[in-house]
């Protein structure tokens, strides 16, 4: 009988200023580093890991700014699993998903987090919190 063997897990860590011009900076950073761990820009996987991203920083930027404080963006791959972290210093307000109105112009954030991970979910910090997501992946 042979043992498994599996990949090990990798992972990226960057922090950004929290403010709007971030976000996409932050997407592209993320899809170059997927890029880097072989889940090629193009696909499915890396596009909808670049809408998660941006989701969760743009959340971070809009509702948890503390003036001079930066989020951080993380990475991690393991197992086939991507896992996204957006971590912030606000710990006041903790998202919850809820369906906006119609007519609304903004709320639908989480919403799109929902639909494109299998899990996500919000993790207390000693310094604000982590919003996470997780996403099964394929390296091409």
């Amino acid at each position: 009988m042979e043992a498994e063997t599996s990949a090990p897990a990798v992972e990226f860590v960057h922090r950004f200023p929290a403010d709007r011009q971030s976000v996409r900076p932050a997407r592209l950073l993320a899809l170059g580093v997927l890029g880097s761990w072989g889940i090629r820009q193009g696909s499915r996987a890396a596009w909808q890991a670049a809408q998660i991203v941006g989701e969760l920083a743009a959340n971070a930027v809009q509702h948890a700014r503390i003036p001079g404080c930066d989020f951080e963006l993380r990475l991690i791959l393991s197992r086939g699993i991507l896992r996204i972290e957006v971590s912030d210093p606000r710990s006041v307000r903790h998202p919850r998903l809820r369906l906006p109105d119609p007519d609304a112009e903004s709320g639908r954030g989480l919403v799109v987090v929902e639909f494109f991970s299998s899990a996500w979910g919000v993790a207390p910090r000693a310094i604000g919190k982590t919003v996470w997501a997780e996403l099964p992946v394929r390296p091409d």
